[in-house]
């Protein structure tokens, strides 16, 4: 039977502050051990909700691999952009395809999801991925969700301009700051950058600027602690923890375009394929895009240093799909089914090789498109961080403030806002 898919009908729902954030196949060989019953013997559809738009077609026919394999059984393709309302219905789909975020970080803290550590694919998760996915929230005694695609991201450069101009991939800040003074007095474009989409900041300039400085994962999880007490004088703060890297970013920004503050995530993707700029802050989401413009020009990613010394530098990711199963499952024998099918090598390895991810299990094959080879290194070795921004609630508006403060030249007072925000965030979740 063919997959059935719903449309998008949801809103996307606020994130909070949490509490301890830190964040062909033959049906024989996907049978599991310790299943009460058949799957599918609810008599209902199985019901799989997939976030991510762009591979919504990839895993229909993943699905169609799936039903195939067991007839009778009707899998239906939820591509509702949240959550939430499922979860206030008290009708979540059987198996989750989510980005790993503060949004599905309250179902997994509440205790709503499925314990999968009993699974054989939940053994293959490399520890330190495993890692990320708990960095959020935790529950106490289980694994909630199965890093399925981990996406990194980094600089973006164009190769033949750093040929022409004789120029080194930078491996200290020192270095970097000097390519981009060199491009700008040859009259290149250093970095495009497009403030409109106030995203493209937070995830280029912000976390890049911190994540090889500060462990994003360990001052969130103390912010968290602290709460409502943040401020000047605490353990840690934005004031504090973030001001060098917020240096980093103010000179970084001086290397922008121009016309930077009106130019918009789909202006930069036209831009940088049409060769208007050596370097662009973005992930491997954008690559597609510039291919679309010219699909043979001559790209590299390497990771921003920010320090003088180049082993400190780091890897911006992120879980960028994870699985996980609702405690609300209407049939948990065929959902457990389908996260095994999914997990399988060729399955998932494909997955991450054609859309430009990395593997999260162990004895998986690297990345090799020569696009994204810059970054495999950090991969292999764990040199990686969640984003900063990532682990900011949606209630404080980061990216606006990375606005003004570009254009201000202030970011000192950003980083107070920050703090600020964050004891007014912590003072409204206690009394939630």
């Amino acid at each position: 039977m063919r997959t059935r898919t719903s449309g998008a009908d949801g809103q996307v729902s606020r994130r909070r502050l949490l509490a301890g954030a830190a964040g062909g196949i033959g049906a024989g060989a996907l049978a599991l051990a310790g299943c009460s019953g058949g799957i599918g013997s609810s008599g209902a559809d199985l019901r799989f909700f997939m976030q991510k738009q762009e591979v919504i077609g990839y895993f229909g026919d993943l699905l169609t691999q799936f039903e195939s394999a067991h007839p009778g059984l009707s899998v239906v393709h939820d591509s509702t952009t949240a959550i939430a309302p499922q979860f206030v219905r008290e009708d979540p789909a059987d198996v989750g395809c989510f980005n790993t975020n503060l949004e599905l970080a309250r179902y997994i803290e509440r205790g709503v999801l499925r314990d999968l550590s009993d699974l054989p694919s939940a053994g293959r998760i490399r520890d330190s991925i495993g890692e990320l996915a708990t960095q959020y929230a935790d529950y106490p005694g289980r694994t909630s969700v199965l890093p399925y695609s981990l996406a990194a991201a980094g600089v973006i450069y164009n190769r033949t301009i750093f040929s022409e101009h004789d120029l080194p991939v930078p491996e200290t800040w020192d270095e970097f700051v000097d390519v981009c003074t060199e491009l700008q007095d040859a009259g290149v474009t250093p970095i495009y950058a497009t403030d409109r989409d106030t995203w493209t900041l937070w995830q280029g300039l912000f976390d890049y600027s911190v994540g090889s400085l500060v462990d994003p994962a360990a001052f969130f999880a103390k912010m968290t602690e602290i709460g409502e007490d943040v401020g000047p004088d605490s353990e840690v703060s934005f004031e504090k923890d973030f001001a060098v890297p917020m240096e980093r970013a103010k000179t970084i920004s001086s290397f922008f375009n121009p016309d930077h503050a009106t130019r918009s995530y789909a202006d930069g993707n036209l831009a940088f394929g049409k060769g208007e700029a050596a370097m662009y802050l973005q992930g491997p989401w954008a690559l597609s895009q510039i291919a679309l413009i010219d699909d043979s020009l001559d790209i590299g990613t390497f990771a921003l240093p920010v320090t003088d010394d180049p082993a400190d530098r780091q890897a911006r990711v992120n879980v960028d799909l994870g699985l996980w199963i609702p405690e609300q499952a209407s049939d948990v024998d065929g959902a457990r089914e389908l996260v095994e099918f999914l997990m399988q090598p060729e399955i998932i390895n494909a997955y991450n090789r054609d859309n430009l991810t990395y593997a999260t299990t162990t004895g998986a094959p690297p990345q090799t498109d020569e696009r994204l080879e810059g970054l495999q290194t950090y991969i292999d070795e764990a040199a990686f961080y969640q984003g900063a921004g990532t682990f900011v609630p949606t209630s404080i508006p980061l990216g606006n403030y990375l606005q003004s403060a570009i254009r201000s030249g202030d970011f000192t007072t950003m980083l107070r806002q920050l703090d600020a925000d964050w004891r007014r965030v912590s003072v409204r979740d206690a009394t939630v």
